[in-house]
Parts: structure tokens; C-alpha cells; sequence
């Protein structure tokens, strides 16, 4: 014989049912509400690129709104990111030629739900990097994905957000001539990458700030202009600079520079020849050391005075945050100058 419940059981099933998570499977989380997904939308957005590892847990984390995991799933980072209301997206990619297919860029829309929803995570970071035409099917193409990305998301995980990587400058930079209004239109906000401006394709690699002060802020003057709403865009700064190679100390190399996290720039700056300099022009710092072998080398890198001046433009033009490449390019081994040098990068994100 079936028991009906009463009132009292009825009513404890149904809280018990409301707390469970939305996704499916097994939630990680020794608390279960954390699978549910980050509802609550924070006027500023500090966005966070994490590549793996578990540096995450020295991030400060009073800041932080979103993190975009670029690394292998970590259920500890969800859970942990989730108990400080802080939402983390999934990484999305998918080469252009398959989704001119309406077919196949539904089935890819729809496994990326499937995915975010078995992790409980809370929407998608879009991060494709690749040559698109003006008027070709791709551009067309692309503006469809990320509509419709963005429409199943917010249908199948309550507050989820889907957002897009872009260049520092819509100026079809390495051919990437996206429709970048349609785009900022269908999306919850683009990331504008403003780094790597001295390595463009097209262009010739020279020994420069890795995101000019007057350069960075012209790209988001281009973007606004083209009528896309401030709020739609959220600053990129780097943590990390270019290593470049020089023919003497009064000429550099045109070769391409190497990427050195923020963390190996500070360790090395002290035994530099140099010091660290100040470039006002394009108000960036940089330094020169000579390596084991002889050779000379100059590097361009970002540091909370450079950060904190384009933290204040960002604020001045009402864009919608800012973030960084990546979190995990600090030093956070818990000396007390690691720390420092640490906790002054985060600082600099916060707008005077």
C-alpha cells in the first residue's frame, strides 16, 4: 500500500528538490546548492582566465565575477568559485568551415550545453581566433553561432553568460574581419584582448609594449564608434611581457619576441642590467640583460602602473570590466615580495 506524505513531508521533499543542482550527474560539492548555477549579475565584471593547475586558490577572490577555465576541469575550482558567487565558463572553440552547416553548429551548440550542464558550469567563453572575410558564409556564420549560442544557454542554465574573445582593434586584425556589432549584440559582453598588439601576421614584430597605452585605448574607441554599447566591453590587460632578442644594446632584433610570464619577469629584473625603465610614450615598462651566452635582450612587459592607467581609462568610458591573460602567470609561491608583487597586480584592476 502507498503512504501519501503529509503537509510537513511534502513541504521538506520540496526544499530537498529546489536544492538540488540543476545539472546532471554527481555533484562535487560537499554542499549541493554550489552545483546550482551563479544567478546574480555584479555591475563590474573581473574576468579571469585560469589554465589549469591550482594556483586559483590564491587568486583574491574578492574581485573575481568569472572565470573562464581554459584547463582540464577542476571540480574543486567549481565548487569553490560558486561558494563566492563567482560564475566559471566552460572554453569554446570550433573550426568556422563546420558550422556554415546550420546542422552541425546546432549539434556543437548543443553538446557544449550537455558539457557545461554535466560540470555544472555556468555559460561559455567563445574563443575563436581564426581568418573570416567580410560577407564570406563564415562571417555569416559566426554572428548565427553566437546567437544561437547564447539563446540555448540562457534556456537551459538560468543566468548563464556567454561571452566572445576579440582583438584589441576591430580593424581586421590577422584577417579577422568579424561583424563585431552583431556580434557584441548577441553576446552577454566581448573580451577585448588588448595585447599582443606588436604581433600581428601582417605586421612587423619590433621590440614594443606589448599593449600601448594610446594603441590599447584607440582600439576601444574603434569598437564604441561602431555604436557597440561600452557596457558590452570588458578591458584584457597581460600578465605576462615579450622577451626580445637584441643585435647590440642600441639594436634590436625584428625577430619575433617570447612570451614571459609576469612571475620569471620579476625575478629576473633585479639582476638585469638596467632595472626596470619607464617608456612614456607608450607608458610601458621595460628592461635589458645580457644572457649566458652574451647576448642582449630587452623586455616589454605590464606592471600595476601601466595596468592601473588603462584601469582608469576603462572606468572613465563606463566599460563594462576588465580581466586578464592569465591569473596564473603570478608569482603566488607566498614569499613575502611574491606577495606583494601579487597583490599589487590584482589591485591595479581596481579603478581609482
Amino acid at each position: 500500500m502507498r503512504r501519501s506524505l503529509g503537509g510537513g513531508a511534502r513541504l521538506v521533499l520540496c526544499l530537498a528538490l529546489l536544492q538540488l543542482p540543476l545539472g546532471y550527474g554527481s555533484c562535487p560539492c560537499q554542499d549541493l546548492a554550489l552545483c546550482n548555477p551563479v544567478t546574480v549579475t555584479r555591475d563590474f565584471e573581473v574576468f579571469v582566465f585560469d589554465v589549469g593547475r591550482k594556483t586559483w586558490k590564491f587568486y583574491d577572490w574578492s574581485q573575481i565575477t568569472t572565470v573562464a577555465a581554459f584547463g582540464e576541469y577542476d571540480p574543486e575550482l567549481m565548487c569553490y568559485a560558486h561558494s563566492k558567487g563567482v560564475r566559471v565558463v566552460l572554453k569554446g572553440d570550433v573550426p568556422l568551415g563546420e558550422i556554415i552547416n546550420a546542422y552541425v553548429r546546432r549539434a556543437w551548440i548543443a553538446q557544449q550545453v550537455d558539457l557545461a550542464k554535466k560540470q555544472f558550469m555556468d555559460g561559455i567563453n567563445i574563443d575563436i581566433e581564426q581568418e573570416v572575410n567580410k560577407t564570406s558564409p563564415e562571417y555569416y556564420a559566426l554572428t548565427a553561432l553566437v546567437e544561437e549560442t547564447t539563446e540555448a544557454f540562457h534556456r537551459a542554465i538560468p543566468g548563464s553568460q556567454v561571452t566572445f574573445d576579440v582583438a584589441w582593434s576591430p580593424a581586421c586584425i590577422d584577417k579577422r574581419c568579424y561583424n563585431y556589432s552583431g556580434i557584441a549584440n548577441a553576446s552577454d559582453f566581448l573580451f577585448v584582448m588588448s595585447y599582443d598588439e606588436q604581433s600581428q601576421v601582417w605586421t612587423e614584430c619590433i621590440a614594443r609594449a606589448n599593449a600601448p597605452y594610446n594603441q590599447t585605448l584607440a582600439g576601444y574607441d574603434d569598437y564604441i564608434h561602431m555604436g557597440i554599447d561600452p557596457k558590452k566591453l570588458v578591458m584584457g590587460v597581460p600578465w605576462y611581457g615579450y622577451n626580445y632578442a637584441c643585435l647590440d644594446l642600441s639594436k634590436v632584433s625584428d625577430a619575433a619576441g617570447r612570451q614571459v610570464p609576469y612571475r620569471r619577469i620579476m625575478k629576473q629584473i633585479n639582476s638585469s642590467i638596467s632595472g626596470r625603465l619607464w617608456d612614456e610614450g607608450q607608458k610601458a615598462p621595460y628592461y635589458e640583460y645580457k644572457d649566458s651566452l652574451g647576448y642582449f635582450h630587452q623586455v616589454w612587459y605590464d606592471d600595476p602602473q601601466s595596468i592601473s592607467l588603462k584601469a582608469a581609462y576603462g572606468k572613465e568610458r563606463g566599460l563594462r570590466g576588465i580581466g586578464m591573460w592569465n591569473g596564473n602567470c603570478l608569482d603566488y609561491s607566498r614569499g613575502s615580495e611574491a606577495e606583494q608583487q601579487s597583490e599589487a597586480m590584482w589591485q591595479a584592476l581596481k579603478p581609482e
